[in-house]
């Protein structure tokens, strides 16, 4: 069977490249030099795991999918997987990528998802935008290992509950040890913790909610699944930040870890959000 090597959940900020690579020194943001250390100290959590295929976990900015069909759970199933939206390239400077597909563990999920009450979406077409893309910058720029893209539903109401995000990330763990392969597998899943996007929250010095952040990355860390459950709704993320339902993919990774404590836990607090990055190795599969 295969094993889970990693599992890694991370924020992803679609101006880490342009802020701290692109521009000339002298317009970087001050926290680049750290940022960038921080960044490639999280990447060797996943190095250290020796994966042969990612699982990512992302959302569609409204670039594929719209108000009017916006699937709840959706899984590519491609052998290449074309990423990067125009203006992602204009506005974030982000290179554009091709990426390898491994379409025999995309049906295996899409079924063993489908088996286990999970009303899937499935795309032989899927095009790929920053939700994957900031993660594979951060974690594997050389773009290396064949994908399986998992894009769940965190923009459009009615959004699916933290226990439904909770219980898919439960269900991929499941298939995923079930999966017929010597291969090591490792899924990272991007999202936010509080986020406001157009509100008047919006550039506030620390973020919209603060507080929420700090408790957030600590039920991650902290393996603590009955107080991110207690505290964490549908209906009260959106006070956290008008975009803060964002977090609902890193209760996905939370998911496939399982109720267990981060081996790796980092955050950096930027000019209007939080930065965090966590790492579990489920069974201690990638110490």
């Amino acid at each position: 069977m295969a094993t889970l090597a990693a599992v890694l959940a991370t924020t992803h900020h679609p101006f880490y490249l342009k802020l701290t690579h692109l521009d000339p020194p002298e317009q970087r943001i001050p926290q680049a030099a750290e940022w960038v250390r921080k960044v490639e100290a999280y990447r060797e959590t996943l190095t250290a795991a020796k994966p042969d295929i990612l699982v990512m976990i992302g959302a569609d900015h409204f670039h594929q999918f719209f108000l009017d069909n916006y699937p709840q759970f959706a899984i590519g199933k491609a052998p290449k997987y074309d990423a990067t939206y125009y203006n992602e390239m204009r506005e974030f400077s982000l290179p554009r990528y091709v990426l390898d597909g491994h379409e025999e563990l995309s049906q295996f999920i899409l079924e063993g998802l489908i088996d286990r009450g999970f009303d899937m979406a499935v795309s032989n077409e899927l095009k790929l935008d920053h939700s994957i893309i900031c993660p594979i910058i951060t974690t594997r720029p050389g773009a290396d290992l064949p994908v399986v893209p998992i894009y769940t539903n965190i923009f459009v109401p009615p959004f699916p509950t933290p226990q439904r995000f909770w219980d898919l990330g439960r269900a991929i763990r499941e298939i995923i040890d079930e999966f017929p392969s010597d291969q090591r597998i490792a899924a990272i899943g991007s999202g936010h913790l509080s986020l406001e996007l157009g509100g008047p929250r919006q550039f506030q010095e620390h973020g919209p909610d603060p507080e929420f952040d700090k408790r957030a990355i600590g039920w991650l860390a902290d393996g603590d699944i009955d107080g991110l459950m207690a505290n964490v709704t549908r209906e009260n993320l959106g006070t956290f930040g008008n975009a803060t339902h964002g977090f609902l993919d890193l209760v996905t990774m939370f998911g496939i870890a399982g109720p267990i404590k981060a081996a790796y836990v980092d955050d950096l607090d930027l000019f209007h959000t939080r930065e965090a990055y966590v790492t579990w190795y489920p069974n201690g599969a990638g110490k």
